[in-house]
């Protein structure tokens, strides 16, 4: 689950990682009000207007803005508030701006010079351990960094049994060429952060850039933190924070129907049984010369209404020319899917596309039976490689 960056950042304040200062708002006008309030509490006529999005990449698309005084405030906020806000990771279609964060001015001149780094905390899946990456080069796509300056990019493994050690965090603040107070504060900075990655359950954090401001205070100027679903029953009050119309719609769909549902950019809709499985249809589907719509795992218990739900998502993309449904009879009897498919389409009415199910496991030959016996447009079989068959031969005509 991702959170806005507003959101991120009082999470991390209440681990005591220093954050810029923000205020939301929704209008204009609340943004002009919110100026005057970072006037008052840190003297600096001079905010960044940010727009609140589920994406990186928003100063590229003009989601990100300086202003030097209350006039420019509302200039900026009236421009970006309502704006299709498009971004590397938002592709082609971007998103709608609904709300925007005046966060106060960080940059401001003084004895050391002003420096950005690259933080981020999470695992690696190779090692079953977190860890901690970070770079000199802040502000920068990290991905770029890797590719062109890869020796700029370190990484910090964490024992879970011990846990963040000090000498840890001494060495990052060393990696990142820091001394005196600058350096105190940076050691502080990463335990809050990595404490509160850890008691959240959190996915990721990705603090890009954490700065070091001319009077050698470290806090984070962006914040972006991803929580563990499978955990989020531990965090209700965090789980309150997510913002359904920042995600695809269609998959919200799916998750109140307990589906697993992922959208592609394919031809062949997917129905499948377990996460592997669902891998290996997409795989077959593409041999078999298409192109997979989605990822669809209806879980271990397919019944009529799995199926029928399945079914309305799966078709609301206009872009999918057949449906391909696979299911492993283990749990759930082959029979007792075949008849949901039958039910489901029933009810469902016209399908304008056509259907391939396979069934195989308990009762696969009856199930292949039901499906031949129904009349109804669907495609039945039982090994693998007939459903790649009878793909090709339903993509082709």
């Amino acid at each position: 689950m991702n959170i806005h960056e507003y959101q991120a950042k009082e999470i991390l304040k209440s681990f005591g990682v220093r954050v810029q200062e923000g205020i939301l708002a929704e209008t204009p006008e609340q943004a002009v009000e919110a100026a005057q309030t970072l006037k008052q509490d840190f003297n600096s006529d001079w905010v960044v207007v940010k727009a609140q999005i589920h994406a990186g990449g928003r100063g590229k698309g003009g989601g990100v803005k300086l202003a030097k005084n209350h006039d420019e405030v509302s200039q900026r906020a009236t421009d970006i508030i309502g704006m299709q806000l498009v971004t590397p990771q938002t592709g082609p279609e971007g998103k709608k701006v609904s709300k925007i964060l005046v966060a106060q001015d960080v940059y401001y001149p003084g004895e050391s010079e002003v420096k950005e780094f690259y933080v981020s905390v999470l695992l690696d899946r190779a090692t079953g351990r977190n860890i901690i990456m970070y770079s000199t080069e802040g502000g920068m796509d990290i991905e770029e960094v890797a590719e062109k300056t890869p020796h700029l990019i370190f990484k910090e493994e964490i024992d879970p049994k011990a846990g963040l050690q000090g000498f840890q965090a001494r060495k990052i603040a060393f990696n990142l060429g820091l001394s005196g107070a600058a350096h105190k504060e940076m050691v502080k900075f990463i335990a809050a952060l990595y404490k509160a990655y850890d008691a959240i359950d959190a996915s990721l954090f990705e603090i890009n850039p954490v700065l070091k401001t001319s009077d050698d205070k470290i806090l984070a100027v962006d914040a972006k933190v991803n929580f563990d679903e499978n955990a989020l029953y531990r965090h209700a009050d965090y789980a309150a924070l997510r913002d359904l119309a920042e995600e695809d719609p269609t998959e919200v769909e799916a998750g109140k129907s307990n589906l697993n549902y992922v959208k592609l950019d394919g031809n062949v809709g997917c129905m499948v049984n377990g996460a592997g499985l669902a891998m290996a249809t997409m795989d077959i589907i593409k041999i078999a010369g298409g192109e997979p719509a989605n990822f669809l795992d209806v879980g271990g218990t397919a019944n009529a209404e799995t199926v029928k739900a399945g079914f309305n998502i799966i078709l609301k993309d206009p872009n999918v020319k057949a449906i391909l449904i696979n299911i492993f009879g283990g749990i759930v009897r082959c029979d007792r899917v075949a008849q949901g498919v039958i039910d489901a389409y029933q009810e469902i009415g016209n399908i304008p596309v056509p259907i391939i199910v396979r069934l195989q496991g308990t009762n696969a030959a009856e199930a292949k039976k039901l499906i031949d016996d129904s009349g109804l447009q669907v495609y039945s079989a039982i090994l693998l490689k007939e459903a790649a068959e009878l793909v090709t031969k339903v993509l082709k005509g």
